[in-house]
């Protein structure tokens, strides 16, 4: 079992070579440990100092007195910091070495070794944040797309809270009346239960909203899996390397160039997409090719948009067919490559509701309105994200997803005039599930779950 009353250190920055690193050390003793080590210009200790200062000086081996690296020390005293108790972070040079032996003095001269997330852990425990503000940090970190940071910012700034809290108002007030009348039986309940049913809906209205922004919202904060399929040598290498802006695939003249999935990351206008680029689709007797071919279906199946690549300047072929066919029900965007050359594909394509592009690749016409009609085939008409709340990660979802049904239940309870004893448990649930969420309600198994997500230092 951790005690929350140690004094932790860790290094808070990444690993490797750099300009500087950061040791942090936060517990009741933190001023002291540092006090230990470290020496001003001055000569004045940092007991002395004020809190939210900086102080030039060495960092000292307590042992042998021998400097060890010129260094500032950030004091930052409690309640006024990230975890609410006494910090110290110290900036040293930006080397492995130096960074990891500063860390070793801190830990000898009487800190322990933080436990991943455990910074974050003692802010949530101590009152400053609440946990789904906490793990709003882990989110900041792993943020891919620009409205995913912006998610994550919103939920640590506390919206995602503030909305968890007035849905629990509601339910709160209604369960505070239907217990009310559990204690006094002899009030009439069906004076006030309309005032109560009206709560409970708008609570419900309340986590349905938040669960439709899950899904709205998860290509702009995750990002899409996306293949590029098509028969062969109609250029769709060719379409991911100008897509990347690199040359992440062999482009030649001759088809079956690319037998295995190529992958890379793009962003188009702050929407991640993972492009995978597979093999051309012909008659082959060729092993490795063949099984080029299989995975580029199954590519296919897994993929959330698939990006169709034919040859405008042929009429179409039975491979073509073959595609369109297998990906008739499939979030689609059809590409005519090679306009430069003819356009043979406009009288005879069936494209159903797929949107088509034309595009020269090798000219680097249409990309641009191809990139607008992948975000807009993906996204509709939305733009953005709207400043608000956002639930981020699936937790959270699960919570809103289990309270939900115990508020139906409740109104279901309600129109089958059940005993106000159930009706009174299925509002409770609910309290609970949202609960779940900041953190009003969790268990230890809960924390480390989520804290141990969390690397060492943060």
């Amino acid at each position: 079992m951790i005690n929350q009353e140690d004094t932790i250190s860790a290094i808070v920055t990444p690993s490797g070579i750099g300009g500087i690193s950061v040791i942090r050390l936060s517990g009741k003793e933190a001023i002291s440990i540092a006090s230990k080590v470290f020496h001003k210009k001055s000569g004045k200790s940092l007991t002395d100092v004020e809190s939210h200062t900086i102080h030039y000086g060495y960092i000292t081996d307590p042992v042998s007195g021998k400097k060890l690296d010129e260094v500032l020390v950030s004091v930052m005293k409690a309640p006024r910091s990230f975890t609410c108790e006494d910090v110290i972070e110290v900036s040293c040079h930006g080397g492995p070495l130096i960074t990891t032996t500063i860390l070793e003095t801190f830990l000898r001269a009487g800190a322990r070794l933080a436990e991943p997330g455990e910074f974050t852990k003692r802010a949530f425990l101590n009152g400053r944040i609440d946990l789904a503000q906490a793990e709003a940090v882990i989110e900041i970190i792993r943020a891919k797309t620009e409205e995913g940071l912006r998610c994550a910012l919103w939920q640590l700034e506390g919206k995602l809270s503030n909305d968890i809290n007035k849905i629990q108002e509601d339910i709160s007030t209604a369960l505070s009346h239907i217990e009310a009348y559990i204690d006094f039986p002899e009030e009439d309940a069906g004076v006030v239960m309309t005032d109560i049913e009206e709560r409970v809906k708008s609570a419900l209205e309340g986590v349905d909203r938040l669960l439709e922004g899950y899904f709205r919202w998860r290509p702009l904060r995750e990002g899409i899996l996306t293949a590029i399929i098509g028969r062969t040598n109609v250029g769709k290498s060719s379409l991911l390397n100008v897509l990347t802006g690199e040359e992440r695939a062999i482009v030649t003249p001759h088809p079956g160039t690319t037998r295995d999935i190529i992958e890379s990351m793009i962003n188009i206008s702050g929407l991640s997409l993972r492009l995978l680029d597979t093999a051309g689709l012909r008659m082959t007797e060729d092993l490795a090719e063949e099984e080029g071919i299989k995975r580029m279906y199954r590519a296919a199946e897994m993929a959330e948009l698939v990006l169709i690549v034919l040859d405008g300047s042929e009429a179409l072929k039975t491979e073509d067919i073959d595609i369109l066919t297998h990906t008739k029900n499939k979030k689609r965007v059809i590409v005519i490559n090679k306009i430069d050359l003819d356009n043979q594909k406009e009288k005879e394509l069936d494209a159903g509701y797929s949107p088509i592009v034309y595009t020269s690749v090798v000219k680097g016409e249409g990309i641009e309105e191809l990139k607008n009609v992948i975000r807009q085939t993906i996204l509709g008409k939305v733009t953005g994200l709207d400043e608000g709340a956002v639930v981020n990660n699936i937790r959270h979802k699960t919570a809103l997803e289990n309270a939900g049904k115990e508020l139906e239940s409740f109104i279901e309870s309600v129109r089958q005039e059940l005993p106000l004893e159930i009706q009174a448990l299925h509002l409770r649930s609910s309290m609970n599930f949202l609960g779940e969420i900041t953190g009003v309600v969790t268990t230890e198994d809960i924390l480390d779950r989520i804290f141990n997500e969390f690397c060492i230092g943060k």
